[in-house]
């Protein structure tokens, strides 16, 4: 008999799986994929030789994640690329603006804006440390920095429409701004908007925008060389149709979405609950393209060649518009797209002088529809010639991604809307949001705070809340 079970091997169900194993706990990960790491994996989708992230591929979380710094990763193969900048956003005309790992330089390509960018996010940047501790967790709780959590909190419940309109006054910081925020899913005016390009922004400068080397399956193969490592052990293949046909144990965390738990959990869990967690509302979903590249994306500012990630969408005012008629569930004309480009900073994944690409957008859940259209077109607008470069494409709708790894249900790749009231009430509102009722069994997925990422702080934290509840 195990002491604990965990569903799902993603970043968190590892996370939770160790922070059990440290503790003396007897833990088995029970994975359905053949290959472990949920969101965080890589693989051959276009052509030989060619390695790309089927979800994840930049990770300010994880390297930034409290819980993953305290781990021996880098002694299990997990080494992380820094490009020569965290991000660029370029604008029509040849121009960009550029996030660099120093404040100070990022405020420097700002003109006019630059002494408001630097004095907002340098002091957020000399706590970050403590910030994170703060919001890597769940909302409810007693800070351990109150005056700081109070001042952040000040700015982070803003929309980003509203921010951008007090702090910034061109175009280059607003349309910088807007990219950062539109991470969130959210329409830009939405309450907290603008708390996600805070901390994506503190990040940049903090710790980075790191890929890693050889993609994002050595993040997941990392923990679970370390969890095995500890004692613990990893069943791939290992399908769980409901929680009652599990092997007994102590406690079971399940690294799952609120849906799929309420689909398996049966009369395990209250049946309240189960309705609670079936009725948590989805984000929007995503259309992705990996690319194989026979050379590298010919961007028209140079600062886009600089950049491990790209932002296209131009103004603040055209993202706005993109992220306001997703949430209205229309299709843009004009998408806010994410691009990253790897092997320009890690050219082990690709054959020698070609590259690989990486560019999705958001659409409503569960479209259906071919956006490579639209994605090209806003690549080209800022790189023309894109299309001349590629050799291959695959794409991958939202229930492509859902058959590929069943958490991004629907292509909702967030574990579950992001907006104010669903990062507190995560997935329901509790100081406890981790356990299952009065059960043995624990949610530590995406789902869970603090949501999103390749953070493992929700299996941390639910592990955490097994242990004190079975001791």
């Amino acid at each position: 008999m195990d002491d604990a079970l965990v569903v799902g091997s993603g970043p968190n169900g590892l996370a939770a799986a160790i922070t059990l194993a440290q503790a003396g706990w007897r833990v088995r990960v029970l994975e359905a994929q053949i290959t472990l790491g949920g969101g965080a994996r890589s693989g051959s989708l276009t052509l030989p030789g060619f390695v790309h992230d089927r979800c994840s591929a930049i990770h300010p979380l994880g390297i930034g994640s409290p819980f993953f710094r305290t781990l021996p990763l880098q002694r299990h193969g997990l080494t992380w690329v820094h490009p020569a900048a965290p991000l660029a956003h370029p604008l029509d005309n040849g121009r960009a603006v550029s996030l660099h790992r120093s404040v100070t330089k990022t405020a420097e390509g700002m003109g006019r804006d630059g002494p408001a960018y630097r004095s907002l996010m340098q002091p957020l940047v000399d706590q970050g440390e403590a910030l994170l501790n703060e919001f890597l967790r769940p909302l409810l709780h007693i800070p351990r920095h109150p005056l700081l959590a109070a001042r952040f909190g000040l700015l982070a419940l803003r929309s980003a429409a509203g921010f951008a309109a007090q702090f910034f006054r061109d175009e280059e910081a607003r349309a910088l701004f807007a990219g950062l925020a539109a991470h969130s899913f959210l329409p830009l005016h939405a309450p907290a908007s603008a708390a996600y390009a805070l901390v994506l922004g503190m990040l940049a400068h903090s710790v980075g925008w790191p890929l890693p080397r050889g993609g994002a399956q050595n993040i997941s193969d990392a923990l679970a060389a370390h969890l095995r490592a500890l004692g613990g052990s990893i069943e791939t293949g290992h399908e769980v149709t409901a929680l009652a046909n599990l092997p007994a144990a102590d406690a079971v965390l399940l690294d799952l979405t609120t849906w799929q738990t309420a689909r398996l959990a049966g009369d395990q869990i209250p049946g309240r609950l189960r309705a609670k967690l079936a009725a948590f509302p989805h984000g929007p979903s995503v259309f992705k393209i990996d690319y194989a590249l026979d050379r590298p994306i010919p961007w028209t500012a140079a600062e886009c060649a600089q950049a491990g990630t790209v932002h296209l969408g131009g103004t603040f005012e055209e993202i706005a518009l993109a992220e306001r008629e997703v949430a209205a569930g229309l299709i843009p004309a004009r998408p806010f797209v994410l691009v990253s480009q790897p092997t320009l900073f890690d050219p082990s994944r690709a054959p020698a002088g070609q590259h690989i690409g990486w560019a999705y957008c958001h659409i409503p859940r569960g479209g259906t529809a071919d956006l490579t259209e639209v994605i090209e077109a806003q690549i080209e607008r800022f790189a023309p010639g894109f299309r001349s470069t590629v050799l291959a494409r695959a794409t991958s709708r939202p229930l492509d991604l859902q058959a590929a790894n069943a958490n991004l249900d629907g292509g909702d790749i967030t574990g579950g809307a992001g907006d104010l009231w669903h990062l507190i009430a995560r997935p329901v509102l509790s100081p406890r949001p981790y356990r299952l009722g009065r059960t043995k069994y624990y949610l530590c997925s995406s789902s869970t705070p603090p949501g999103g990422g390749v953070h493992g702080m929700c299996g941390y934290h639910a592990a955490r809340c097994a242990m004190r509840d079975q001791t």
